[in-house]
């Protein structure tokens, strides 16, 4: 079976990292062959050729630019002429609103991938919706209840990420050396997040959470993600103000895009994303269980499908003092650190282990295949 994945690729988040999981890991499910069409040559761009599967360049596509819309769908019906692919995917309204009419032209199975919480309002969610998909695959149970305001009557299958971990050599000598690197003590707890710098993903909440453990010893806090798009560099000189208003500029660091996310997950203690919004699934969140570390994050979306008692804790959304509570505990109690940390591995992999997650999609996917013959 021959999989053409369509996407923009201008950023990088759970998406893309989605995406790059799936080039990486095709060799568990070689019936399955991935392949990529990219209107912008950026990050994942550069992950899919080092993986070996270099995407097809559709070309920059912006809205604003309808001739770049006629370009882009020209290139696509093209390769979709020349090359046998079984069955096409579109990852999200923009790529479903300029291409899924060509797939639909060339009477290929379309599935849509729904990353975000459709409200049915949005102008791209109104013009992805005049183009129907045979299926619809969603990254949690949580987003699966707001299809309907998209595609209602359209059959909807819930299939969390196939994400996995790297395998480090020696745990202790990769943490003494991030850390090392960072300027952080070997015995300083570091409280971690690792998102895109969105204001729905709590930077601010964790911030003033921070704010009131000041006279708590020992730990420090690493921001990672880098801004994008110009929102994120106002939202970014926002959260700077922010830590100097709060005085605690020394005990909170901003360490940009990094591409060593992992690494920093294991040098790190506890992972915090408190979200002012509910987040579609949450990759971010099995990648720390993944490493072994506790997860604090709020009580909505797709969190509460992957966090629980056994790997961390979760609050009530926007309560500061219960968030501050919650990580004072953390920071002082070394051994419940340790036992949330050793569920964090068995959660993580029973929601999403590659091999089965990539086995289920593949059976959805012949499902689709079968029906549309």
């Amino acid at each position: 079976m021959k999989v053409l994945h369509l996407y923009s690729g201008n950023l990088y988040g759970g998406v893309e990292t989605l995406l790059s999981n799936l080039a990486l890991q095709r060799h568990l499910c070689p019936e399955m062959i991935p392949e990529f069409g990219l209107c912008f040559w950026g990050r994942l761009a550069e992950n899919l050729v080092a993986a070996e599967v270099p995407p097809y360049n559709l070309g920059v596509t912006r809205f604003s630019r309808p001739w770049s819309i006629f370009r882009a769908r020209h290139r696509l019906k093209k390769l979709l002429r020349s090359s046998i692919f079984n069955i096409v995917i579109c990852h999200g309204c923009w790529t479903q609103a300029i291409f899924g009419s060509v797939v639909r032209s060339q009477k290929l199975p379309l599935v849509f991938r729904a990353p975000d919480l459709p409200q049915g309002k949005h102008w791209l969610e109104h013009l992805a919706k005049g183009i129907v998909p045979d299926l619809v695959i969603t990254n949690s149970h949580f987003t699966a209840k707001s299809m309907g305001n998209l595609y209602p009557g359209v059959e909807c299958r819930v299939l969390y990420n196939p994400l996995c971990f790297p395998t480090f050599s020696d745990l202790t000598e990769t943490r003494a050396q991030v850390r090392d690197e960072l300027g952080t003590h070997p015995d300083s707890v570091v409280i971690i997040q690792s998102s895109r710098l969105e204001r729905w993903k709590g930077h601010t909440l964790l911030l003033n959470a921070l704010a009131q453990m000041t006279e708590v010893p020992n730990w420090i806090c690493w921001i990672i993600g880098g801004d994008q798009r110009p929102e994120e560099s106002l939202y970014l000189a926002e959260l700077k103000q922010q830590i100097r208003e709060r005085g605690i500029t020394d005990r909170v660091k901003f360490w940009g895009q990094r591409r060593d996310v992992p690494q920093l997950l294991v040098a790190a203690d506890i992972h915090c994303q408190p979200n002012t919004g509910p987040e579609p699934f949450g990759n971010t969140f099995v990648e720390a269980l993944y490493a072994g570390l506790p997860v604090v994050t709020t009580a909505m979306g797709g969190a509460e499908e992957i966090v629980d008692s056994s790997c961390g804790r979760l609050v009530a959304p926007g309560d500061v003092v219960g968030l501050a509570d919650t990580l004072k505990e953390l920071v002082a109690n070394p051994l419940e650190r340790k036992r949330l940390g050793q569920g964090g591995p068995i959660r993580a992999n029973q929601l999403c282990n590659p091999t089965r997650q990539l086995r289920e999609l593949h059976q959805v996917l012949t499902e689709v295949i079968q029906k549309s013959a």
